[in-house]
Order: structure tokens, then sequence, then C-alpha cells
């Protein structure tokens, strides 16, 4: 699925990840690749993706850990349709 992780300063994270994990309002939960729509508030932890091929994430809140990336939000939303997740991160 293609990730977007987007604050309102810039684009933090986007690529294709095949699984992400997401904080949300009432605890974690994970997405998979070609995972039903959705849309969830999220709290403050981190976003963990599960990357495939190429990504483009050069904020300093981006933690890569090889084929596991990691990103620290403070709360936000994600829209996943269509097997585009979407995350507006504070």
């Amino acid at each position: 699925m293609k990730v977007e992780i987007i604050t309102p300063e810039s684009r933090v994270f986007s690529g294709e990840a095949a699984a992400v994990s997401l904080p949300g309002s009432d605890g974690v939960f994970q997405v998979l690749n070609n995972h039903s729509p959705i849309i969830s508030s999220l709290k403050e932890g981190l976003v963990k993706i599960e990357a495939t091929g190429t990504s483009e994430n050069t904020h300093p809140s981006v933690k890569n850990n090889g084929t596991s990336i990691e990103v620290s939000i403070k709360g936000g939303v994600a829209e996943l349709m269509n097997n585009k997740l979407i995350v507006l991160a504070d």
C-alpha cells in the first residue's frame, strides 16, 4: 500500500508498505496491504511501518531500522482508502 505521513510543516514519509501500526485513540491497531477502508483519530505515539521498496524519509522524526521505519507523532488522523494510507499528524 502507498503510505504518506504529512504534518502542517512538511511531508515526513512517503513510500510503500506491507503493514502499518498506528497509535489509535482507543489503542494501537494495524492495517495491512489491501485492508478495507478506515478513518481513525490518533494519539501520541509511534507509527511503525514495514516498508517495501523505496521511500522518502528525510525528516528528523523518522527512524529507519532497515525494513522497519518508526515515526513519532503527537496525534492526528489516519485515512485508508483504495490501498492508500494518509496520516495527517501533529
